[in-house]
């Protein structure tokens, strides 16, 4: 479906949990966030109707995010649900890894295409300072299993101002020798752009021209953009009047979004 600025959106984002493993310095605040009491997140059943109404609208890309998806409770039941919706082309996860060694498995049986995986260096220590206290290799095992599995990987890697080009060659000669595909992530914030060296080539975010996703948060409400406080409100009764709307109000290109944290939207 066409957006007003005549972009294909495809791609709806579904954040399942607000909760988080880990607290990296760039998505979560220290102190943390206020989180959304269970009554007040969608179910699997009603995720899974609003990417059914977004399919018949021609989205056919669905990433789980936010959080981290596998903390989430009988997150294998809801990709199973997802995988078997008539029209879906690919599903994929986004995660730190932590907990891949235990789903790995699961996750393919239930469907799930590729997975985006979440590495900022491969330091130990530096790994530990970004997540505040997280095991790399608990990561590398994660990756390891979803290889095993033969998942499309991708690794996610934020570039801060603090990040070496030791760092970041060291990643590139990790990626090529696992096969994988290395995505270089230029930090950011919600409310303005924090660090871009022009000489480096970023993948991630694309340009707004060519922006192509919706997000749909634990609460059941569908951000148009990353960079927006606007958020529609689905009426289960309508959903497909809501999806339609988001995209219509799609901005041309995002400012910023002051009322939520980047751990609750999954930029």
């Amino acid at each position: 479906m066409l957006d007003s600025y005549n972009r294909e959106i495809s791609y709806l984002r579904i954040s399942v949990t607000d909760r988080f493993n880990l607290r990296c310095l760039y998505c979560m605040p220290e102190e943390g966030i206020e989180k959304m009491q269970h009554q007040d997140c969608l179910s699997f059943e009603e995720m899974t109707e609003i990417a059914k109404e977004a399919i018949a609208l021609g989205l056919t890309k669905i990433r789980l995010t936010v959080g981290e998806p596998l903390v989430r409770k009988g997150i294998i039941r809801l990709v199973s649900m997802l995988s078997s919706l008539e029209g879906l082309k690919l599903l994929g996860m986004t995660t730190n890894g932590h907990f891949l060694d235990q789903y790995a498995h699961d996750l393919k049986e239930a469907g799930l295409s590729s997975l985006n995986i979440s590495l900022d260096s491969l330091n130990p220590d530096r790994y530990a300072h970004l997540t505040r206290g997280g095991d790399i290799n608990r990561v590398l095992k994660g990756i390891d299993a979803a290889l095993a599995e033969d998942f499309p990987v991708k690794l996610n890697m934020v570039i801060s101002a603090e990040t070496s080009q030791e760092e970041m060659d060291a990643m590139k000669s990790f990626c090529t020798g696992k096969g994988i595909k290395l995505q270089r992530i230029r930090e950011y914030s919600l409310t303005e752009d924090k660090f871009q060296d022009e000489e480096i080539i970023y993948q991630r975010p694309p340009p707004c021209g060519q922006c192509n996703r919706i997000r749909l948060l634990p609460n059941g409400r569908i951000k148009p953009c990353l960079h927006t406080d606007q958020e529609i409100i689905i009426d289960p009764d309508n959903i497909k009047a809501a999806l339609v709307e988001a995209i219509h109000e799609k901005p041309r290109c995002g400012s910023s979004c002051s009322t939520r944290n980047m751990v609750e939207i999954g930029g």
